[in-house]
């Protein structure tokens, strides 16, 4: 059951709340269907309503998702994975979060036991407790409503939709798909209509209004790096190449986001090179867009604090952790401008050439394998190019690397793990992790906007601890203070 009471869930769904949207899923009883809370059919009666915090729980009692507000569609929880509750609670979150971003078909309880460092046991008793489903019913809610979308809105392939949404075989997604939803894959498809082969395939991705898409386009405009990334500011879209291993396999291509700010979606297209690791691109640019925020507890928190912050302010992420780590070493006491550029010229070097005339940004082992020298050829410092060297030597060990989400400690953990490579200090790691690990608190110290921005004249330890007040008062949202703070600089 829901962490509302059935009367106040009731009174959501009568009213069409969208705040609701991917916290509460309504059940009907005489249809056999759950729905979305903003679902534009007729509302039910009351007595034939049941109200689940997840659509897992929701087709662990055998309800089937609405075609009409197709709750795979439903921006998730963003309480997944960032959350000050207690630790049990925590880690059944962060376990959420984990089977998320999933795109193992062969993925084990205990491997997600093992990442969170507690047993399998201890694992399913928190799970359940905190989410009234498995993680297996969880995990598999999450398969089916992807394949699902990719029904829908693609014309990819059947067996090519199974092994995207993480099925081992055409013969498991047939047979889980039909149990679950009591129709066929391709029933599904001919029932809904989707794209003639040849057009271009796009999902849609929810996220919970306001948005303040300008902002966000802007920030990531003025760093967008030639021939990896485009940002059309006007035409509200980002074009940029990506490389990544799914099950060990490599897929690299380009991909396209573009923000339907009325719908409150942002559509994704792909190459075709990257359709099979779709379920992975979708966590990532979830998390690049930061598009499973809540701007409604972000505003309450800052506004008081900072009258004229944007509405909707969203904390820009990344695609690739490496890149953004590189990004931020080379930004070090330089403009974005310059950094943008020494970037690009580092792409030119060691980046790996697409179709299209794309680069991909390079991974860790080109650039460890290239030379103190060849990197400062590019008009990069020699202390930062060992700097970078020793960056994506070090790269495979990294907690900032390694893990998937951050557990209870691990923060203060990576940045003194960052802290320890040569040329990387306390600014540089926060930041680092503020957008690589979308941390939702940091607070970069030192920065001279930010104590400018907050009219701190002190030097030396009073001026740190100025700060460090300043960043207690925006806690637990200082990376989006921070963001407003860089944004209204003169």
């Amino acid at each position: 059951m829901p962490a509302f009471a059935p009367d106040a869930a009731y009174a959501a769904v009568l009213a069409r709340d969208a705040r609701f949207d991917g916290r509460l899923f309504v059940g009907v009883t005489s249809t056999g269907i759950y729905c979305r809370p903003i679902c534009r059919v007729r509302t039910p009666r009351r007595e034939n309503c049941r109200f689940f915090e997840s659509a897992a729980q929701a087709e662990a009692e055998a309800f089937r998702p609405c075609m009409k507000c197709r709750p795979e569609l439903a921006p998730p929880d963003p309480s997944l994975a960032w959350t000050t509750m207690d630790a049990s609670r925590t880690l059944a979150r962060q376990a959420a979060a984990w089977l998320e971003a999933c795109d193992d078909a062969e993925a084990s309880i205990e491997q997600l036991a093992e990442h969170l460092g507690i047993t399998s046991r201890h694992l399913r008793r928190i799970f359940l407790a905190e989410h009234g489903v498995t993680p297996l019913q969880y995990l598999q809610t999450r398969r089916l409503l992807l394949a699902k979308a990719l029904l829908t809105d693609t014309a990819l392939p059947v067996q090519d939709v199974a092994a995207a949404a993480g099925f081992a075989s055409l013969r498991r997604f047939n047979a889980a798909f039909v149990q679950h939803y009591r129709l066929q894959p391709s029933r599904l498809r001919a029932q809904r209509g989707a794209p003639a082969p040849g057009s271009e395939p796009t999902l849609r991705l929810a996220y919970r209004p306001p948005l303040a898409v300008d902002a966000l386009l802007k920030f990531l405009a003025a760093r967008a790096v030639p021939e990896v990334e485009q940002v059309d500011v006007a035409g509200r879209r980002i074009e940029r190449s990506l490389a990544l291993d799914v099950q060990g396999v490599r897929h690299a291509g380009g991909l396209a986001v573009r923000f339907d700010e009325a719908a409150g979606e942002v559509l994704l297209s792909l190459d075709a090179s990257l359709w099979p690791a779709v379920g992975r691109v979708v966590a990532l640019v979830r998390r690049w867009l930061d598009l499973d925020a809540d701007p409604g507890p972000i505003a309450a928190h800052l506004q008081p604090l900072l009258p004229s912050s944007l509405p909707g302010l969203r904390l820009p992420g990344c695609l690739d952790r490496f890149e953004l780590a590189v990004r931020a070493v080379l930004g070090q006491q330089i403009t974005v401008a310059a950094a943008r550029t020494l970037a690009g010229r580092l792409v030119g070097r060691l980046g790996e050439a697409l179709p299209h005339g794309r680069r991909l940004f390079p991974q860790p082992m080109a650039v460890a394998a290239a030379t103190r020298d060849e990197i400062a050829a590019l008009g990069i410092t020699g202390r930062r190019a060992e700097t970078l060297r020793a960056l994506a030597e070090s790269w495979p060990r990294l907690r900032y690397a390694q893990q998937t989400l951050a557990r209870e400690g691990s923060v203060a953990e990576a940045l003194a793990e960052l802290c320890e490579l040569p040329g990387i200090g306390p600014w540089t790691a926060h930041y680092i992790l503020m957008r690589g690990w979308s941390w939702p608190d940091a607070f970069p110290p030192a920065d001279v906007v930010l104590r400018k921005q907050l009219a701190i004249t002190e030097r030396g330890a009073a001026a740190t601890r100025a700060e460090a007040a300043a960043a207690a008062r925006f806690s637990p949202f200082g990376s989006y203070a921070v963001l407003e703070l860089w944004r209204t600089a003169p």
